[in-house]
């Protein structure tokens, strides 16, 4: 608990007791002196008197260090839930020895009937007590309509979403639009207000020019730009898709590409690095970690949350070019780019995270771009799943892809793959995964789901424009 700073330490009063709700610390820094205090009684010899004569008493003191950290337990106990049955007559029964499976039991032990007894999921989140004042009733600008609440969202929201004014567009839309709304437009000639920003829209135009689909990640590596300020930029000059072969996608306005074969090296691939002891190597042997787990959640031992990075309204205002800062950050032109990693898919380099989201064009392999470009001049049609490529292309990459990450994995950690005999081998167990095996795949395959407001997530970037 002292190594992490963010853990309330536990006291447990019957640490022995599985149901026993413990007291928690919080942590404090202190600059206090811990002392070592001897007390030593020295006996008089009583003499022959009445009178009685008192100890001498001497104290020696002994600084051993000082103390920077301390846990002070402020909060209430609480309650604490035991394993009793309450009888008719009021008599409690303790069922410990009845729930609780201390050694091997045979199969009697698990026969028995026995009273309903079910601990409650999870105890209070909260040890201290609190105030709680009762706010009025906001007052909002003249104008402001409450969002409507339908009946599978009776609580609302507790504010109106702030609208970014994109379009989008499903596979099955016959129509794609050829402009930006008009509240788009107005939005960014709000923000637009330096030439800065003017230098990023002109670069913006120009990256969709010369390739008229990009994902926000590509984007985001390509031109250094405020988040705050793409989220009002992106819709200004393009229409998001939101299902078929280039979904989570960014497209330029009046551009179809359903109707332009040309179009399939943008379509978009989701690739997860593949996982389980039937690759050859489990979850904790993967170089490249989940951005969240189960395993490191904690409920009300948790005092301290990661701060969200806000955003000021005069970094706003001011672009890139806000005043102020030092020489060791990053220079304007590059303050919020990211990595070309983000986006593209290279040999012999794993993936930034276990989900990627790539386009074809950005897969940077000669193998790979040969399984796309297989049916190049035979396109007949654009399908939702497959787009302009053949039948089962994304299932190819993956496989192709895959076995490439298990090489890089062979080699950076060998003891994984001890029991493996060759790479002929490797070739035939990845025909193995993707043949009929491929069907299971998404049951025995860990999900990896990055956390919230990851830069590769589909969800994030719809709910910014919803």
């Amino acid at each position: 608990i002292y190594a992490d700073p963010a853990k309330r330490l536990e006291l447990y009063f019957r640490p022995k007791d599985p149901y026993c709700h413990p007291v928690c610390a919080n942590r404090f820094p202190t600059s206090t002196m811990l002392l070592r205090v001897r007390r030593r009684t020295k006996k008089k010899q009583q003499l022959d008197t009445e009178e009685q004569i008192q100890p001498e008493v001497q104290f020696e003191m002994e600084i051993l260090g000082i103390v920077t950290t301390v846990y002070k337990f402020q909060g209430m106990s609480d309650f604490q839930y035991l394993a009793m049955h309450s009888g008719p007559d009021g008599k409690q029964t303790s069922m410990y020895d009845k729930v609780l499976m201390l050694k091997p039991e045979k199969e009697e032990f698990f026969n028995r009937d026995l009273p309903l007894y079910i601990p409650p999921p999870i105890f209070s989140r909260l040890d201290t007590p609190i105030d709680y004042f009762y706010r009025p009733d906001i007052q909002h600008r003249e104008g402001y309509n409450n969002p409507q609440v339908s009946g599978e969202n009776l609580i609302g929201l507790s504010r109106a979403r702030r609208p970014h004014n994109a379009i989008f567009v499903n596979f099955d839309d016959e129509e794609i639009p050829t402009k930006p709304l008009d509240a788009a437009v107005q939005n960014w000639k709000k923000v637009c207000t330096n030439p800065v920003d003017k230098k990023v829209e002109e670069e913006l135009r120009k990256l969709f020019e010369v390739r008229p689909v990009w994902s926000r990640n590509a984007v985001k590596a390509n031109i250094s730009v405020h988040p705050d300020k793409l989220k009002l930029l992106l819709p200004y000059l393009a229409y998001y898709m939101l299902t078929g072969p280039w979904r989570s996608l960014w497209v330029r306005f009046g551009y179809d590409p359903r109707k332009h074969p040309e179009a399939k090296i943008y379509q978009v691939l989701d690739f997860r690095i593949r996982c389980g002891m039937k690759y050859g190597y489990a979850a904790t042997d993967m170089p490249v970690k989940a951005k969240r787990s189960t395993y490191n959640y904690s409920l009300p031992i948790t005092v301290k949350k990661q701060g969200s990075h806000t955003v000021s309204v005069h970094g706003l205002k001011q672009g890139l070019g806000t005043a102020g800062t030092s020489g060791a950050k990053k220079s304007p032109s590059s303050r919020y780019k990211l990595k070309e990693s983000i986006y593209i898919f290279r040999e012999g380099a794993l993936p930034p995270y276990r989900q990627m989201f790539y386009q074809l064009c950005d897969l940077n392999v000669e193998s790979l771009q040969k399984i796309i470009h297989r049916n190049d001049g035979t396109e007949s049609e654009c399908t939702e799943r497959d787009g302009w490529c053949l039948a089962k292309t994304s299932d190819d990459l993956r496989d192709s892809m895959s076995l490439m990450i298990k090489q890089i994995i062979r080699s950076t950690r060998p003891a994984l793959f001890s029991n493996t005999t060759s790479s002929e081998d490797g070739k035939e167990q990845l025909a193995y995964e993707s043949g009929e095996d491929e069907d299971d795949e998404e049951e025995e395959e860990e999900d990896f789901k990055p956390s919230d407001g990851s830069e590769n997530e589909m969800e994030t970037e719809i709910l910014d424009y919803v």
